[in-house]
């Protein structure tokens, strides 16, 4: 079975789906939906489309190089296959999502982090600039030391409790 990748938005076109368009220079480009071939009639560009995998890598929103994209590259060459390897690799495929996972939580993490320390920045020099505006009482601070009362317990014992 071979997965296409459409020449648009780079989205998977499994066989029987979508759309190929063949130009005069025998160039094929393979669409999964009418939204991208449109998109394509219409003359878009790829990079400039937001919901396209160019624009999200150009704009540093998906990873781009990553060592477990290696086992999803196109080959053109035909391979021969050995029990063993193809046995092994299948193995080794859900570790390989675990760890694509993993990379990927992190790289949206660090993408967030500028937003949220000039976020704090700009919340810091609002705070300094309207300070006159809080009321006196919230600019004290409690003290941190709690108090801490000590209560005797006293255990009563009765007959009956006794008894069982």
């Amino acid at each position: 079975m071979r997965l296409e990748k459409c020449w648009f938005c780079s989205s998977t076109i499994y066989p029987g789906h979508g759309i190929q368009f063949v130009r005069n220079d025998a160039k094929i480009f393979r669409f999964c939906r009418s939204k991208c071939h449109k998109n394509f009639k219409m003359k878009r560009n790829p990079r400039k489309v937001k919901w396209t995998k160019a624009y999200r890598r150009l704009h540093g929103k998906d990873m781009t190089q990553d060592t477990t994209f290696e086992f999803e590259r196109k080959r053109n060459r035909p391979e021969r296959y050995d029990r063993n390897v193809t046995e092994q690799t299948l193995k080794a495929i859900p570790v390989i999502v675990k760890t694509r996972h993993e990379r990927l939580k992190k790289h949206i993490t660090d993408r967030h982090k500028p937003g949220k320390v000039k976020s704090l920045e700009k919340d810091a020099k609002e705070l300094e600039q309207d300070i006159g505006l809080l009321a006196k009482k919230s600019l004290v601070e409690p003290s941190t030391e709690k108090t801490k009362i000590k209560v005797k317990v006293i255990q009563q014992q009765t007959e009956d409790g006794m008894e069982e």
